[in-house]
């Protein structure tokens, strides 16, 4: 796809962005990094890993960093599926990834991990051990570890800074250029800074000096392993040093970094925190983590990375000319565009997907499976579909295909099948485009969600091949007269008031003037109060209703079954900002019941233990956020006479989108981009296995 921005080429104010970085004895060819994350990969997917690194090599990320990468069985995570270099069969495993970051011209980082006492060592059933046999959070927080941490004795101490080196030397051997070792976020080193959690008595604990001890061992002893030919990097956590007081500085983070200044070749600086690192667009800005890097660039003379879900190349720029940054960290930003360094350097600002902050992509993760991502439907399927970000095959431009529906599915099935040069038309039945976004990114914190209408309008709309007629509702008539060769529909889905029974599944549809749905709310009704919002969705929905009509005066009362609201949450790390949201508005809260009943101003609630408990609470109005079910009518209607659809020409129907199954939108956007590929194959191919263990 070719516009008239991407000929005037790079706009000069981001000159500075592409500018080569020395890395102790490597140089990073810009300053655009991906910084260290996982992808839900790990060792058992190399070529999916690798694939999916590769990709952001070609579209000009300078340095592509594994995610934590386990150097000892004393370190297992399982069953999330993390990275490891535990002996030298591990090697091959990551040159599969070097390799392919390499071809495009990038550096390659591996970030060696050791989570202390905080790793439940469920598959290798080690004892965790830690400074002081205090045991941290699992790196899982949804699990308890039952397996507690021993202390660390001077022999372990020794394995460990050996354990470093040797991970350090294979990775040279794996072809890494930099290789990091980790000492923040609670894990192995970390734990040896916090005087909270290091109570030892030896040279490594009591000053912090000898509680730093631990961390320059290792960095020493990596360069002079690896140090002619890596560079070292330091992955260190600033937000809780920062609120203890120094000696001789402002704080603990500032004496550190001081005590350690040039020893590193790069300083890569982090939240204490992962759910704080990777806070949604709901509760955090872009650029939020400044406050945690800026003081580090007066300490060292070496190279500062930093993050912040940067998707502006003027915010990247204004890092890096105020002296934060060196190299514009991300993760988030290089999954919803691999290509957004190539696309500035290209004049191609305005083609940049960007990231939503919706942390779908975490979700994926902490669900064990290769990282998904709302904006990109192509992330995790790079190897196993041999999708591109950026490429698509061609297809018959003379093929008329016409989409119903323009919501996420639709517009990226519009975008996707514009870009392979059919002849599409996209019929919206309102004025506006956007489906369930438009009227969701207004939502309490969701106004970034439009980006995933608003990227793929402004390309839609640049295509010659792509007609768009809004305020036109289709009826299956129309379809059938319209003149098309396949029709595509995505008509989306409404929200019911069926309410849950105890067995999990919607069991009755509670009607009523007062009963309202999501759709009612955000279509203007008008509520009476108290109103009870009962949820079962377990995601925002529930969460942002609750807030608006708080906002309105209206008392409120969220009623779930679960153990916390808005439960599913947790995976994508937005719990606790939600529940403390909650706390803030004074919404109350009814946990682990639900509603059987609503009559006469008051709900009667069932507790969902054995007890059944049965209790009323006032309510004038009620809420359920629950159940959807798609709005297929028009799909029925058309393929219940195929005889009919072939007289008109119209050789396949399709169903995509929350019309096909209700989903979140990063469902929809897939379901989509997935028709569009397969558009002209027969069928919707079935999922490809991921790799298969060799035996």
């Amino acid at each position: 796809m070719c516009t008239q921005a991407n000929k005037l080429g790079r706009n000069p104010r981001y000159d500075i962005l592409f500018e080569p970085v020395k890395i102790g004895p490597v140089t990073a060819p810009n300053r655009f990094y991906c910084t260290p994350h996982a992808l839900g990969t790990g060792n058992q997917m190399p070529h999916t890993r690798a694939a999916m690194r590769e990709v952001r090599a070609e579209g000009g990320w300078g340095v592509i960093n594994t995610g934590y990468c386990s150097i000892h069985p004393s370190s297992d995570d399982s069953p999330l599926p993390n990275a490891r270099l535990w002996d030298d069969e591990d090697i091959k495993v990551h040159a599969l990834m070097t390799d392919a970051v390499h071809r495009h011209g990038s550096l390659a980082g591996v970030e060696l991990w050791h989570g202390g006492g905080g790793t439940g060592n469920r598959m290798t059933r080690m004892p965790p051990m830690s400074a002081s046999g205090i045991a941290g959070e699992s790196t899982y927080s949804g699990w308890i570890n039952l397996n507690k941490s021993r202390q660390m004795d001077k022999q372990d101490i020794r394995e460990f800074r050996r354990w470093h080196v040797d991970a350090a030397k294979r990775a040279r051997s794996a072809g890494f250029d930099i290789v990091y070792i980790y000492s923040g976020m609670n894990f192995g080193p970390y734990q040896f800074l916090l005087p909270s959690v290091n109570r030892r008595t030896d040279e490594y604990g009591g000053s912090l000096e000898n509680r730093v001890r631990l961390t320059r061992e290792i960095v020493e002893e990596m360069k002079e392993a690896i140090g002619d030919s890596c560079a070292v990097a330091l992955r260190f956590s600033t937000e809780e040093l920062l609120k203890i007081p120094g000696k001789n500085m402002e704080s603990e983070a500032h004496e550190i970094i001081s005590m350690l200044s040039d020893l590193p070749d790069l300083w890569d600086l982090k939240s204490s925190s992962w759910v704080v690192e990777t806070a949604s667009a709901r509760f955090s800005e872009q650029g939020a983590q400044e406050p945690l890097v800026s003081f580090a660039k007066a300490l060292t003379s070496k190279p500062v990375v930093g993050v912040g879900r940067f998707t502006s190349p003027d915010a990247m720029v204004s890092q890096v000319k105020r002296g934060i940054l060196d190299l514009v960290g991300a993760a988030r930003p290089s999954i919803a565009d691999p290509f957004l360094p190539n696309k500035i350097d290209e004049g191609r600002e305005d083609e940049i997907r960007e990231c939503i902050g919706c942390n779908i992509c975490v979700s994926g993760y902490h669900d064990c499976v290769p990282v998904r991502c709302t904006q990109n439907p192509t992330m995790g399927e790079e190897w196993r579909r041999g999708w591109h970000p950026e490429r698509i095959p061609l297809g018959d431009p003379d093929k008329k295909i016409l989409i119903v529906g323009a919501g996420p599915a639709g517009l990226e099935c519009a975008r996707a099948l514009g870009q392979r040069g059919f002849a599409v038309t996209l019929a919206e039945g309102r004025k506006e485009l956007g489906g369930r976004v438009s009227i969701e990114s207004k939502l309490p914190g969701l106004a970034t969600w439009a980006r995933v209408r608003d990227y793929r309008t402004n390309l839609i709309q640049s295509m010659g091949n792509v007609d768009i007629y809004r305020d036109s509702p289709l009826s299956a008539q129309d379809v059938i007269d319209f003149g098309c060769d396949q029709a595509v529909i995505a008509t989306g889905a409404k929200w019911m008031t069926d309410l849950l029974a105890p067995n999990g599944y919607p069991f009755a549809e509670i009607t009523g003037g007062n009963v309202f749905t999501p759709d009612d709310v955000l279509a203007g009704a008008s509520l009476e109060g108290p109103v009870v919002i009962y949820d079962f969705d377990h995601y925002y929905m529930g969460n942002c209703l609750a807030e608006i009509l708080r906002d309105k005066g209206l008392d409120v009362t969220i009623v779930t079954n679960a153990s916390a609201v808005s439960a599913w949450t947790f995976m994508n790390n937005e719990l606790a900002e939600i529940r403390s949201r909650m706390i803030e508005i004074g919404v109350r809260v009814e946990l682990e019941n639900t509603v059987t009943a609503f009559a006469n101003g008051s709900i009667e609630l069932t507790s969902i233990y054995r007890d059944k408990t049965v209790r009323s609470i006032d309510c004038a109005s009620l809420v359920v956020v629950g159940a959807r079910k798609s709005n297929d009518t028009l799909y029925q209607e058309l393929v219940a006479d195929p005889d009919k659809l072939a007289d008109a020409g119209i050789a396949d129907v399709r169903c995509i989108g929350d019309c096909r199954a209700p989903g979140a939108i990063v469902h929809a956007v897939y379901s989509g981009h997935e028709c569009a590929r397969t558009i002209d194959s027969g069928s919707v191919t079935e999922p490809v296995l991921w790799e298969r263990p060799q035996i």
